[in-house]
């Protein structure tokens, strides 16, 4: 099983301080880990995770953990389904950003699953064969 990890499951991941309600996910991230299933990257989410690090040795730390993981590289495809995906959802009330939508539209177009803690990735399942993993 192919699946994009979310930078909201990897932040969860490494957080100092869990919460309860997060154990879930993180036993999810921790199965497919440990399991050797197949887990991607998409720019945007390396750069979210990577973003905002003020220390030089934990931005190099980090960047060297997710050197493992496969990085999707966006088509043009990619990029258009996207901000058609985003016309139709806005259309419909539902708001995300357009990395969101980027997101969404690598995985339906390879047909990867989505491990995520955000719930707007919900909504827009509603209006595209966006697969969550559960």
């Amino acid at each position: 099983m192919n699946i994009v990890v979310d930078t909201s499951v990897w932040s969860l991941l490494l957080r100092r301080a869990k919460r309860n309600d997060e154990a879930g996910l993180l036993k999810k991230l921790r199965f497919y880990l440990e399991h050797e299933y197949c887990i991607y990257l998409v720019g945007p989410i390396l750069q979210e995770i990577l973003d905002g690090l003020k220390n030089p040795s934990q931005f190099d730390l980090l960047t060297e953990y997710f050197e493992p993981f496969p990085l999707i590289e966006c088509t043009r495809k990619d990029f258009v389904d996207a901000a058609r995906l985003k016309n139709l959802c806005r259309n419909n009330g539902v708001q995300a950003s357009s990395v969101d939508f980027i997101i969404s539209a690598v995985c339906i177009n390879r047909k990867y699953s989505l491990l995520t803690a955000d719930n707007y990735f919900l909504h827009i399942s509603k209006y595209c064969p966006l697969l969550l993993c559960e």
